[in-house]
């Protein structure tokens, strides 16, 4: 069958097959830098969107994350992953050339409907292929190249990421009237290097699916919620992914609109993020593995929250190197902070989760997260022109013998109050983790092949922060045709109800979790 799977994967059709990976995450990255992220953000406010309609575009990655658990189930029944994928991202693609044509739309308001839908498509697509992806990319390179393999392709990928992301940038600040012109040429590129990422992922060979279709999927993935020690971490992750992309999706409207500062300057701010992050990752892994990921997450949250609070610091600088120095600065640290927050995060459910239903309870965790994850940003844009209309003027005041003098006047308003009260719900989400009680172990080659494989899926957030997502991934590839699966429901056709993943009542977490 054309593009199905083969009995047989030889030595060479493996080296073709990698090298041709990398074609495609070079490919398939440059079409994110061009098209993804601070640059779609900048499109629609170019065609003139509110609040509301930058939300719905932050909200859309999330939502359509959770079209990967039906998605397991397509997988199962064709048993053809390169074809699912390589279908899956071609129509997903089409959309790019749809959204370059609108810069030239008279009709504002339909140019938008249709952006919306646009994109919708093309996340939703690429949703249901980067399940079949992963799948197919566990079974395809060897365990003991996959580190390497993955390193290798982060790593060209982060450097034509950030080096499009400028590119595109300086084009759209030095195209002037002109934009709507630059807008649809950066998007008529990203379409024509995603068909050779397409036609380089269609060169990849498929081995021959192994494993039999898991049944039962939803009792399983409601099988976490009765473990009262991973309920409380899904509270937490949920509620921090809900205080952050409440706030983080708006960065780029706060500066381009509120601070006036350029496209260029903005994906700067990005890169500048995406290095911090890339920086410190080693080092917090090192720190999570010497003491533990709860310790990590009490240092890198607080961080976070406390840079999205002081984002509203920047409005009260006077001059635009003042004030860009200060971001600078800012996106520094949260790049460092959400290194930290993202590996710790995913880590701390790895080993919470019972050994043998790791796959389950992580699937659980990255559902409920993504419904709050893309909860946030569409509040957050219904009720951000609320609080447009309001200020807030603060005069700190020094008092001595001959009077009272006001030192220092701030004023707040517009998206100063809304970062203020995002960080608020930060401090919940911190409040909440104090509740997680971190215990358990879980297999070093799992944990990295988990985190390995999701590097595939990383969700573009508008915000020009980076490392924002790693929590919310959905592991679909471990939910295909894996055996622990079997044995879960064999235990439960045995217990006459749903088992405790751990060896019972006993079992790993014992009744500290399970109760």
């Amino acid at each position: 069958m054309f593009l199905g799977p083969q009995p047989i994967v030889t030595e060479p059709d493996l080296r073709r097959g990698l090298k041709a990976l990398m074609w495609d995450a070079a490919f398939a990255t440059a079409v994110g830098a061009l098209n993804s992220g601070v640059v779609l953000a900048a499109y629609a406010l170019h065609l003139g969107a509110s609040n509301a309609v930058i939300g719905v575009l932050a909200a859309l990655p999330f939502w359509t994350q959770i079209l990967q658990a039906p998605a397991v189930a397509l997988v199962e029944r064709l048993r053809a992953r390169r074809l699912i994928s390589v279908v899956c991202v071609f129509v997903a693609r089409l959309a790019l050339p749809v959204m370059a044509v609108l810069a030239f739309l008279p009709n504002r308001p339909l140019a938008l409907v249709i952006l919306v839908a646009a994109e919708g498509v093309h996340c939703a697509f690429n949703a249901v292929g980067a399940c079949s992806w992963n799948s197919w990319i566990r079974d395809l390179v060897p365990e003991e190249r996959l580190g390497r393999f993955f390193a290798r392709r982060s790593t060209y990928a982060a450097v034509i990421g950030m080096t499009g992301s400028l590119l595109a940038g300086v084009a759209l600040d030095r195209g002037g009237e002109h934009s709507g012109l630059v807008f649809a040429a950066l998007y008529g590129l990203g379409f024509l290097a995603s068909l050779v990422s397409t036609a380089q992922l269609a060169r990849v060979p498929e081995p021959v699916m192994e494993g039999e279709q898991p049944m039962h999927l939803l009792r399983l993935l409601r099988l976490p919620l009765r473990d009262v020690n991973f309920r409380r971490l899904i509270v937490f992750l949920s509620s921090w992914q809900f205080a952050v992309n409440i706030a983080t999706p708006f960065f780029t409207v706060y500066f381009l609109r509120q601070l006036g500062f350029g496209v260029t300057f903005v994906l700067a701010l990005s890169v500048v993020s995406q290095i911090a992050n890339l920086m410190v990752l080693r080092g917090w892994g090192r720190l999570s593995d010497r003491f533990s990921n709860k310790s990590v997450l009490s240092v890198a949250a607080p961080a976070f929250i406390a840079c999205i609070a002081a984002m509203a610091g920047a409005s009260q600088i006077e001059g635009r190197v003042a004030a860009g120095a200060y971001l600078v600065g800012l996106h520094v640290v949260m790049g460092m902070a959400s290194a930290g927050v993202g590996l710790a995060s995913g880590n701390i459910a790895m080993k919470l989760a019972p050994r043998g239903a790791a796959t389950v309870y992580i699937a659980t965790n990255s559902l409920v997260t993504s419904a709050a994850a893309g909860a946030a940003p569409l509040l957050g844009g219904l009720f951000a022109d609320f609080f447009a209309a309001r200020e807030l003027t603060v005069s700190v005041l020094w008092k001595n013998p001959s009077g009272i003098y006001p030192l220092l006047p701030l004023q707040f308003t517009n998206w100063d109050f809304y970062f203020l009260i995002a960080a608020a719900f930060g401090l919940y989400a911190l409040h909440r983790l104090t509740l997680v009680r971190e215990e358990g172990t879980v297999e070093n080659r799992l944990m990295v092949q988990e985190v390995l494989l999701e590097a595939r899926r990383a969700v573009v957030n508008l915000s020009p922060v980076a490392g924002l997502r790693q929590a919310i991934a959905f592991p679909a590839a471990s939910m295909v045709g894996l055996p622990h699966l079997r044995r879960l429901r064999r235990a439960e056709r045995l217990r006459g109800g749903p088992p405790l993943p751990g060896g019972g009542e006993g079992g790993a977490h014992g009744a500290a979790m399970g109760g």
